[in-house]
């Protein structure tokens, strides 16, 4: 403790001394002392603390245990490494250029409030297919937040086959019998670490929301089945999050191999002899060969982490029983067209006729709700609905029919950069907007917002956000209320500003829902893929199992 007083007193020093440098902030957790910093706008911030070990070697596909103590005060100035990932392609719109990346990745960082006490905490999980991601993106800095009142944390969590690997050998080392959802483990160990040290920086471990856009939505989903996140967290928002069949460990369910059967596959084709030597080798050549051989990071239902289908665990209404704000964007598959199958009919009659042979009773809704005068956008339509506008929907009414206030939203805003580009309300365009980003610094290949229309949306999507973590309720001044979805099915349209409306996209759920219970009773075929003129044949209403 002396230590703590002696940096403390340093840094008041040197901010005397300098005559304009704030006085570097100085708080004590369970590890140790940490020495953040005061940003420009006068929040302080936290960055680069461990929170579990570093899976290295031996640790390499192990649970994490939480992060060692140090001695003296440790600068916290700075983010820690990004986990271990290819490069995203050099075009893409989300090319990040992720500048060092390491299997000692398990940080996180903390923005708050100057004199926070008690305040609600957003725990933000980052996109990027559980392959790509870090916390030190520009769009994820949390000051922003801090200035509404909340703290607000983002962790890394380990990705592609480093986070996600399932194998026999794997599962036998493990006291549970399981292997695979490392990373989701990760998050629930960071989750662990804001409830014990959360309120050394002024948060409340009693009111946390969980927050996630595209794979971190589809983390919250995750977390929201997974019994071991229970009582973490009090609140959830999902952007663009998706509820798909997940292999499961041992045996082929679904139209999906077993994870642990996707898992040694890989391993030969590694031409790893076994565990060992899958250890030793260099992680980002591990996770750059998995990408080449299309292994797909994902959750894996093991009956630890994860019991059962999420939509299973909905069902039978054992999902963490909280308030939740989730929704999805106009444009989602614009910018993701590996969605898309690799061709497309060629006329309208060619659409129809394959749609009727597949989705058979249901095709008359599937062509109201996507009719063959334009068939790609029609598919892109589909695919957007199938994959994440259904998901953040069904949890919404989930949670709304056990009596939780449950909020949905639909962001439909264009905006001249993006116009220009040919580009509405794309997958991931509301980020700058709920983090207050507007006209700051984009990513490279960004088309950045900018003018006073959009600072005004972005102004009252974070307070509608930031208000939800602090009271359940989404409000914003001066704008709409926001009225829970049930009754009368209610959601937010966000076009050039927030408009309460009602029935989202009449029929798309019910579709959606039926498509998914048909394949779940026929066993073999997945659901959240193979949508539109990929679907497999569906059962019909009264054909046996």
């Amino acid at each position: 403790m002396a230590n703590v007083k002696f940096w403390a007193s340093m840094a008041m020093a040197v901010s005397l001394t300098g005559a304009t440098a704030a006085p570097r902030p100085v708080v004590t957790i369970a590890q140790g002392a940490l020495m953040g910093e005061v940003d420009a706008s006068g929040m302080h911030a936290f960055k680069g603390i461990p929170y579990a070990e570093p899976p290295v070697g031996a640790k390499r596909w192990t649970a994490p245990v939480p992060a060692a103590a140090w001695k003296g005060v440790r600068d916290a100035s700075k983010f820690g490494d990004a986990c271990i990932q290819p490069p995203w392609p050099k075009q893409v719109v989300y090319n990040d250029n992720i500048p060092k990346g390491s299997e000692n990745c398990l940080f996180l960082n903390v923005w708050a409030p100057p004199h926070a006490k008690k305040a609600p905490v957003i725990v933000w999980i980052y996109g990027g297919g559980l392959v790509f991601g870090s916390t030190w993106e520009p769009f994820y800095d949390g000051a922003n937040f801090a200035a509404h009142g909340v703290v607000f944390v983002s962790m890394n969590y380990r990705l592609g086959a480093l986070g996600w690997l399932a194998l026999p050998a794997l599962s036998a080392e493990s006291p549970h019998g399981v292997s695979g959802n490392y990373g989701l483990l990760d998050q629930i160990e960071a989750l662990k670490w804001v409830k014990k040290n959360i309120a050394a920086f002024g948060g409340d471990p009693d009111n946390v929301t969980i927050m996630g856009e595209s794979a971190g939505g589809l983390s919250v989903a995750y977390l929201l089945a997974s019994p071991l996140a229970h009582g973490l967290f009090q609140k959830a928002i999902g952007e663009s999050l998706g509820i798909y069949s997940e292999p499961e460990l041992k045996k082929a369910a679904h139209g999906i191999p077993s994870a642990e059967e996707i898992g040694t596959k890989l391993e030969k084709a590694l031409g790893a002899p076994d565990l060992k030597a899958l250890r030793a080798m260099d992680a980002a050549k591990l996770n750059m060969e998995a990408l080449k051989a299309k292994f797909r990071a994902t959750g894996i239902i093991d009956g630890w982490v994860l019991p059962r289908q999420l939509v299973d665990v909905y069902d039978s209404k054992e999902m963490a029983k909280v308030p939740v704000l989730m929704g999805f964007n106009a444009g989602e598959i614009e910018t993701l067209p590996q969605f898309l199958p690799p061709s497309l009919p060629t006329s309208g009659a060619v659409y129809e006729k394959i749609i009727r042979e597949r989705y058979r009773d249901l095709a008359p809704l599937f062509l109201k709700l996507y009719p063959p005068d334009n068939v790609k956008a029609s598919m892109m339509a589909a695919e957007r609905d199938a994959i994440f506008g259904w998901g953040a929907e069904r949890i919404v009414r989930d949670e709304a029919a056990r009596g939780e206030p449950a909020y949905l939203y639909f962001f439909d805003h264009g905006y001249p950069a993006a116009q220009a580009r040919g580009l509405h309300a794309f997958h991931a365009s509301e980020i700058p907007y709920v983090f207050g980003w507007v006209g700051k610094r984009q990513l490279a290949n960004w088309p950045a917002p900018e003018g006073p229309k959009e600072v005004a949306l972005s102004d009252a999507m974070i307070s509608y956000w930031s208000s939800f973590a602090r009271t359940g309720v989404p409000t914003a001044q001066g704008e709409p209320n926001w009225p829970s979805f049930m009754p009368g099915k209610r959601y937010m349209h966000f076009a050039a500003e927030p408009e309460v409306s009602t029935d989202l996209m009449p029929g798309m759920y019910r579709l959606n829902e039926e498509v998914m219970e048909r394949r779940r009773r026929a066993g073999d075929q997945q659901w959240g893929a193979n949508v539109g003129v990929a679907a497999p044949e569906l059962l019909s209403t009264t054909e046996p199992h």
